[in-house]
């Protein structure tokens, strides 16, 4: 997995004066965690579950028995299930514990409800965007949660506006 993930890197913007020294005015950063080598599942499991315990409060109410797994890929059962072509379109994956067959639930579950994230699909995701892997993480849980507790798309955009606005 050869992604090269830059130095901490500070972009400056405009040049003002400030009593006749020219100063530089900051005007965005972008910090990236660091790894020597590609997180480990268990890097993974510790970076959700800590954006587990950070996701909007309207989510949250949902997931307070919620499990974590970090798989490498979707298995060929959710493939075909979800008619994916290629293991790299998904990177989280929503079980519900009442879910008998997609579609179908039971009354009373039987089984936990189980987050999957997938960490080849969200490596992948993080070389291309070079986004923080954390923020990406849980941006990606707010989605698959958000569409899996049938919010709307704006509901989903309105959390996801709001995740960044807590990390600035």
């Amino acid at each position: 997995m050869g992604c090269h993930v830059p130095e901490i890197s500070v972009k400056c913007g405009v040049t003002t004066y400030f009593s006749g020294f020219p100063v530089r005015t900051m005007t965005s950063q972008k910090i990236i965690m660091h790894f020597s080598a590609p997180p480990t599942p268990d890097d993974l499991e510790v970076m959700a579950a800590d954006a587990l315990q950070n996701l909007p409060e309207e989510l949250g109410t949902h997931c307070a028995e919620l499990t974590l797994r970090i798989e490498e890929f979707p298995d060929e059962a959710t493939e075909q299930e979800l008619g994916l072509e290629d293991p790299y379109e998904l990177a989280a994956f929503f079980k519900s514990g009442k879910e008998i067959a997609p579609g179908v639930q039971r009354k009373i579950a039987t089984a936990e409800d189980v987050l999957i994230l997938y960490r080849r699909p969200l490596l992948d995701m993080w070389c291309e965007t070079q986004d923080d892997l954390g923020i990406l993480i849980r941006q990606v849980m707010i989605e698959e949660l958000g569409r899996c507790f049938e919010f709307t798309d704006d509901d989903i955009d309105e959390m996801t506006a709001r995740h960044f606005q807590g990390m600035l």
